[in-house]
């Protein structure tokens, strides 16, 4: 009887899933009349919106994901060899963006970084865009921590580190050269979890006023019938891609001995 259970839980999960986004693909398709075609796919993919919105969110991911590597990997190893008593705190601060809301975030960045306030971010396009790369780190911070914080778990940092030192390595060294190899999987697993948030946020580019690739979306969709469904499922693509990556990735460099 658990069994049967288990199985219909997992078909009706799967057809939930599942029949919404045939039903989106199959009227993507019926963009000519009476047949079956890539009219909507071909009309999106040659917006130059389209191009421009797609390429800009894909640089300011890759910005995002570098930065966050920056910042995360060496605050969860100096926590987790330094500062064991504070990982709860930092857990906490970690998660709060997944409970403050991104519009309350970013309202926060408008008004402290206003083109009247000390530090003037929004009065320029590179101060804007700085901002909105800050914005999307901590939006990703949560998924990035934990997925290094669990890298590191996995891994004797302490004897890592006593090998190294021991070897006259310093801490740019050992940071760059035996910790970063070994948690590589769990950097590549919150890298590509980044770079789908970031391409399907919406909130915080609208209001800072950046070309991104979410606000075309939006824009798209209250315009157009057939095309915002194409749109639709090319980011479904996009989003499982990455998730198929990540695994991809985890099966790779399942097992392999850590570096020293």
């Amino acid at each position: 009887m658990k069994r049967i259970f288990a199985w219909g839980a997992l078909l009706f999960g799967i057809l939930y899933f599942a029949l919404p986004l045939i039903g989106m693909t199959n009227f993507s398709l019926k963009m000519r009349r009476g047949v079956y075609s890539f009219d909507a796919y071909a009309v999106v993919l040659s917006d130059p919106r389209f191009q421009e919105t797609f390429t800009y969110s894909v640089i300011m991911a890759l910005v995002t994901i570098v930065f966050g590597v920056l910042l995360v990997v060496p605050t969860a190893y100096w926590v987790r060899l330094k500062l064991p008593t504070l990982r709860p705190v930092i857990e906490f601060i970690t998660l709060l963006p997944l409970v403050i809301p991104a519009i309350v975030i970013v309202f926060g960045y408008i008004r402290l970084y206003n083109t009247s306030s000390w530090l003037p971010l929004t009065g320029t396009t590179s101060g804007t865009n700085l901002l909105l790369m800050f914005g999307y780190t901590t939006l990703a911070l949560p998924y990035m921590y934990r997925a290094v914080d669990t890298g590191l778990r996995t891994i004797d940092i302490g004897t890592l580190t006593e090998a190294a030192q021991s070897l006259g390595a310093g801490w740019t060294t050992i940071l760059a050269r035996i910790i970063l190899p070994n948690v590589l999987v769990a950097v590549l697993s919150g890298a590509f979890l980044t770079f789908a948030i970031v391409i399907g946020e919406f909130t915080m580019a609208a209001l800072l006023n950046r070309p991104a690739f979410g606000p075309y979306m939006q824009l798209l969709g209250a315009n157009r019938a057939y095309e915002p469904a194409a749109l639709a499922v090319i980011s479904f693509g996009i989003t499982w891609g990455c998730l198929g990556l990540i695994q991809l990735v985890s099966r790779y460099q399942k097992g392999a001995p850590p570096q020293a």
